[in-house]
């Protein structure tokens, strides 16, 4: 029996943990600094399984101690940003933060998996490496999962019809630099480009890349759970169930994509032993110099980086 470790019961965190005990993939444990938080959702989730029909075991918890030999641990938690607040400045609040709970996953659980999805993600998931001293195939972030979905969904209502015959990517840094790919995505093996117009895939790009934004005006407090929960569980059934599903993640790249030293959103093999692979696709030339802009942008990020 597998043991999966959220870390933040926030709304990302708890939401996770709901569809991981109803697809019932092992026993979980909730952890939060804010006392009764954990306990009472982990409480709530546990009675919602004689409904439902789950018997997953879910313990929420203020220790750390209680994650020990996780085999998988989610990091949700993290301060969001607020208005006024820049991008520097949520970088020292998280980086402390991803640091703290990065220490203990590394006493606890050594031998784990680490999905991280705090923000700015590909600076914190690097941190995360930093921290723990894992091998990089075990420390990922969940970034393009959560941006290819967007796009899909809208290249659905764009043609009305099914999500499920969609199939879209998007690459680069999780945040303004994102990078759809058109000539990746298609429908039912059909390129995008062929069914679609050049002004109406724009606009599908422009709405995917601020996709996070547009729901985080709707909902005026907080921002997205329900795609972002639904895209770690698509990441931790990869690895449990050894599927090696290829999914754009926030990977460690090591001269991948012309990018060394940096985690960087690219479709990786995903399987038990964590990333087992990173696929390269072939870009345009305009492509490229976007990579090169956003991870430009990364690696400056992570000059100010106190760890």
């Amino acid at each position: 029996m597998a043991k999966i470790s959220v870390i933040g019961a926030g709304n990302v965190g708890a939401t996770t943990v709901q569809r991981l005990a109803e697809m019932e993939f092992g026993n979980i444990v909730l952890v939060d600094i804010v006392e009764g938080l954990p306990q009472g959702k982990a409480l709530d989730l546990m009675q919602a399984g004689s409904i439902v029909g789950y018997d997953t075991k879910i313990k929420g918890s203020n220790d750390y101690a209680d994650i020990v030999d996780s085999d998988i641990v989610i990091i949700t938690a993290g301060a969001a940003r607020k208005p006024g607040m820049s991008r520097t400045d949520l970088i020292n609040i998280n980086t402390k933060i991803m640091k703290d709970v990065c220490e203990k996953i590394k006493q606890y659980a050594p031998k784990s998996i680490v999905i991280a999805v705090t923000n700015p993600l590909d600076v914190m998931t690097y941190v995360a490496l930093k921290v723990t001293g894992f091998e990089p195939n075990r420390v990922f972030g969940m970034s393009g999962i959560l941006d290819t979905g967007r796009f899909a969904s809208f290249i659905a209502d764009e043609l009305a019809c099914s999500k499920r015959d969609v199939e879209a990517m998007v690459i680069g840094g999780h945040g303004d630099q994102m990078l759809p790919l058109p000539q990746h995505s298609s429908v039912f093996g059909t390129p995008l480009p062929e069914l679609l117009g050049e002004d109406v895939i724009a606009g599908l790009v422009e709405r995917t890349i601020h996709g996070g934004a547009e729901i985080v005006a709707l909902l005026k407090q907080g921002s997205a759970f329900y795609a972002p929960s639904a895209a770690i569980v698509q990441m931790v059934e990869s690895i449990l169930r050894d599927e090696k599903r290829i999914l754009p993640v926030s990977a460690y790249l090591e001269g991948e994509y012309g990018q060394k030293g940096i985690y960087f959103g690219v479709p990786a093999k995903i399987g038990c032993d964590g990333i087992e692979g990173i696929i390269e696709l072939e870009l345009t030339e305009e492509q490229k110099k976007a990579i090169k802009d956003s991870s430009a942008n990364i690696k400056e990020s992570i000059d100010y980086l106190d760890i």
